[in-house]
């Protein structure tokens, strides 16, 4: 299900609502987020967190103007899971500058390294949903949009309670982590609608 502007609180009505939906939406996104390591976060996206990133994007823009709502939307509604499949913001954490830049130089080409294992099944590569150039031959960008594309095999073995693992396996970073609790259950409802 993907917003629409009639599903979407114009600016004064979110203006009154903000403090609220964002005390609303700090738990959910993080029952949807999984640490590989110590600088790699994962943020999986759903209808939800995209419909309140679309929110605070016409609130700083303050956009009003039908096109300009219609425009966010249109951005942001690539990002929701279509029922075969997990979509995820993936970002780079370095918290010094020197730190960032040689650790991003280094890391070049890390979306192409995520991956998820399904026990029984084969990896499920991430797929870079790249809408503009985000590394050069240099650096890679501290954001990427990833998509994880699973097979019906795959999407039935974890609704079965197949052990699940997300990882990377960049030479210069590698992670790996179960994906349980409340997080697996949180993506295995992406699925509904497969």
């Amino acid at each position: 299900m993907k917003p629409t502007p009639e599903s979407l609180l114009g600016l004064e009505a979110y203006a009154r609502e903000r403090t609220r939906l964002r005390a609303e939406i700090i738990p959910h996104r993080k029952i949807r987020s999984l640490r590989l390591g110590e600088h790699l976060n994962l943020q999986f996206e759903d209808e939800r967190t995209i419909r309140y990133q679309i929110q605070e994007m016409l609130r700083i823009e303050k956009i009003f103007e039908p096109q300009g709502i219609q425009d966010e939307i249109d951005a942001y509604a690539p990002l929701i899971p279509d029922g075969a499949n997990w979509k995820a913001t993936m970002l780079l954490e370095y918290p010094e500058p020197a730190q960032r830049r040689r650790e991003l130089a280094r890391l070049v080409g890390i979306e192409q390294h995520l991956y998820v294992d399904v026990q029984g099944c084969a990896r499920t590569p991430a797929v870079a949903d790249e809408d503009l150039e985000r590394a050069t031959a240099d650096k890679t960008s501290s954001v990427h949009f990833l998509r994880f594309e699973f097979s019906p095999e795959a999407i039935e073995a974890m609704r079965a309670g197949a052990p699940v693992h997300v990882g990377c396996d960049h030479p210069h970073y590698t992670a790996r982590q179960a994906l349980s609790g409340p997080t697996r259950e949180a993506l295995l409802r992406d699925f509904a609608l497969h």
